[in-house]
């Protein structure tokens, strides 16, 4: 990420016009400011526009990467712009699902645009009545249905739901092709 200075991209604030009124018409005072102005004006515009550079909608494209480490985001640069730029701007989101069905289902959707489905509860077994007998033992597996348009990785599948669910938890993977949409009815 560099931002350097743009050929022509005029101060906001040019020094020269705020010099006290022995320097105002010195030649030399002008020109040395002007310099300092065509150093200076690059930082005034980020720094006028610093709003824009911490929201991921219309932040620089080469940003991104530095918002998304801010947010602990992943960040794919073979993704498209859309799909960085929506990916920072939900990292906290997923952060608080991380671990639950919900937060798996939309970490796949978003990194790889898929509907899925989440089944099983990893072996959590609960009784909501006091003091009564423990329940059966539910299996100890989580199945993840996939459903995709076209081909999806399976390797990048199983490394999602393995960083999106708890430590513990045993899963199975299951990559199903889409239903057909049902357009012209």
């Amino acid at each position: 990420m560099s931002r350097a200075a743009i050929p022509g991209l005029p101060s906001r604030y040019p020094i020269g016009g705020q010099l006290p009124a022995l320097y105002a018409d010195d030649d030399f005072a002008q020109r040395f400011t002007a310099g300092l102005d065509t150093v200076l004006a690059p930082v005034f515009s980020t720094l006028d526009n610093l709003p824009a550079y911490l929201d991921p909608r219309v932040a620089p494209v080469d940003f991104l990467v530095w918002l998304a480490s801010w947010v602990g985001a992943a960040d794919d640069p073979q993704w498209p712009e859309e799909r960085r730029r929506e990916a920072v701007a939900r990292a906290v989101e997923l952060h608080r699902w991380r671990g639950t069905r919900r937060g798996l289902v939309e970490a796949l959707r978003l990194a790889l645009g898929v509907d899925a489905e989440v089944t099983g509860d990893g072996g959590a077994v609960w009784s909501s009545t006091a003091a009564s007998g423990l329940p059966p033992e539910p299996p100890a597996e989580v199945l993840v249905r996939v459903r995709a348009a076209g081909a999806v990785d399976v390797d990048r599948v199983h490394e999602i739901v393995r960083a999106m669910s708890p430590v513990h938890t045993a899963f199975r993977v299951e990559v199903l092709a889409a239903p057909p949409s049902e357009e012209g009815t």
